[in-house]
């Protein structure tokens, strides 16, 4: 059993910001900016590689609902990254991959560096 799993089970407590039968969203423990959340199917996928459609269904669909739920929190949130890791090479360093819908603070000073 992994952490995620371990935190659907609800053996490990969180912060839970959504859930539903299938997907559970909640705050990260080391906040890369406050609102700091994961999202991870209920299914076990261990990266995006894994999901299947009904399972990208189920969590992608929640995403907006989720993204829409973080901005509330804050006035101060201007803005939303949404990021993932799959693989070694891409830095996963855990089991399942989660999503991660990070809010963005006009002075957060997080930059996110893309390739041109």
């Amino acid at each position: 059993m992994d952490i995620f799993d371990k935190i659907i089970a609800g053996e490990i407590p969180s912060y839970k910001v959504y859930e539903d039968e299938d997907v559970l969203a909640f705050l990260d423990i080391s906040q890369v900016t406050p609102g700091h959340t994961l999202v991870v199917p209920k299914k076990n996928v261990d990266n995006i590689f894994d999901y299947d459609d009904e399972t990208a269904k189920k969590v992608l669909l929640k995403l907006p609902v989720i993204a829409r739920a973080i901005t509330a929190s804050d006035a101060k949130i201007t803005g939303l990254n949404v990021q993932s890791t799959n693989g070694p090479s891409a830095g996963q360093t855990v089991l399942p991959s989660p999503l991660h819908p990070i809010p963005c603070y006009d002075d957060d000073n997080l930059t996110i560096v893309l390739p041109p």
